[in-house]
C-alpha cells in the first residue's frame, strides 16, 4: 500500500486540513502504529487506507487500486476482499450470534450459507471463542467482543487488517490478550496498520508513524527482538488470566 502526497480536508464550520501531503508506504506483510493526538489525522489516514473515503489530492494505492480514482463499487470490492476492519467499539450486531456477526463480510460473497456458516466458526475457533459461537454480544464480555470483530475481520481472508485503538474499550489485561492476538495474525503474513494513541500499544508494532496537524513528523524503527520480548510477556499474561487460544494457536491468513 502506498500514499502519495494525500491531503484531505473537510468543511467543519471552516475548512481544517486533515491530511497535508502526506506520503507513506507499507510493505506486504509489515506492522505499523500511527500515534497521534486528537485531530491529529491519524483516522482520517486509517479511513483512506481502508477506501472508506477518498483524498482530495493525491494518490492511496491499495492492492493494485487507486482509490482516489476507482468507482465506489471497486471501493467496495477492495473492502469485501483485501481489508479486513477491526474497531474500537466492535460494531457487532448486537442482535446476531457470534457466527451470525462474522459472517457478515461474507454475505455479498458467491459463498453457500452453509459455507459461510463453517467460515464462520472455523475463525471463531481460531481466536479462541469455539464455545461461544451463539452467544450475542450482550452475553460476551469486552474481550470477546472484540475477538469476534477480529474473527469478523479476518473472514474473507483480507491480505490487511486495519485497527483502530482496537483495546480502547477494554481493560489493561484482556488488552495485551487482543494485542498478542494481533500479534498471531500478523505473524500469519498479514498487513497490520493500527492506530492508537497508547504507547505501549503502539510498540507492538515493528515501526511507529508519528502525526500531528495533518503531516507525518517522524517515523520511528522499533527494535524487533524487543518486541518479541514484549509479546512473549504479553502471551504470558494472557495464559495466565486463564483465556486459551485454539489447540493449534494458528491465526490470520489461510495458506
Amino acid at each position: 500500500m502506498r500514499l502519495a502526497d494525500v491531503r484531505k480536508t473537510y468543511d467543519l464550520g471552516g475548512t481544517v486540513e486533515a491530511l497535508a501531503g502526506v506520503s507513506l508506504t507499507l510493505d506486504e506483510g509489515s506492522y505499523t502504529a500511527v500515534m497521534g493526538p486528537s485531530g491529529s489525522g491519524k483516522s482520517t489516514l486509517l479511513n483512506l487506507v481502508g477506501a472508506l473515503d477518498t483524498p482530495d489530492e493525491g494518490s492511496v494505492e491499495v492492492a493494485g487500486h487507486d482509490v482516489a480514482i476507482d468507482s465506489e463499487d471497486d471501493r467496495a470490492a477492495i473492502r469485501g476482499t483485501e481489508i479486513g476492519f477491526v474497531f474500537q467499539t466492535f460494531n457487532l450486531m448486537p442482535r446476531s450470534n457470534a457466527v451470525e456477526n462474522v459472517t457478515l463480510p461474507l454475505v455479498f460473497d458467491d459463498w453457500s450459507r452453509d459455507r459461510r456458516r463453517e467460515r464462520a466458526r472455523e475463525v471463531l475457533e481460531r481466536v479462541g471463542l469455539g464455545d461461544r459461537l451463539d452467544h450475542r454480544p450482550t452475553e460476551l464480555s469486552g474481550g470477546q467482543r472484540q475477538r469476534v470483530a477480529i474473527a469478523r475481520a479476518l473472514a474473507p481472508d483480507p491480505s490487511v487488517v486495519l485497527a483502530d485503538e482496537p483495546t480502547g474499550n477494554i481493560d489493561t489485561e484482556t488488552g495485551n490478550e487482543i494485542m498478542a492476538l494481533l500479534g498471531e495474525v500478523h505473524a500469519r503474513g498479514n498487513t497490520i496498520l493500527l492506530v492508537t494513541h497508547e504507547r505501549r500499544i503502539a510498540e507492538h508494532a515493528d515501526r511507529i508513524v508519528h502525526i500531528r496537524d495533518g503531516v507525518i513528523e517522524s517515523i520511528e524503527q522499533l527494535d524487533t527482538d524487543e518486541h518479541d520480548t514484549a509479546d512473549h510477556d504479553d502471551r504470558a499474561a494472557g495464559d495466565r488470566s486463564g483465556e486459551r487460544h485454539s489447540a493449534d494457536g494458528s491465526i490470520g491468513r489461510d495458506e
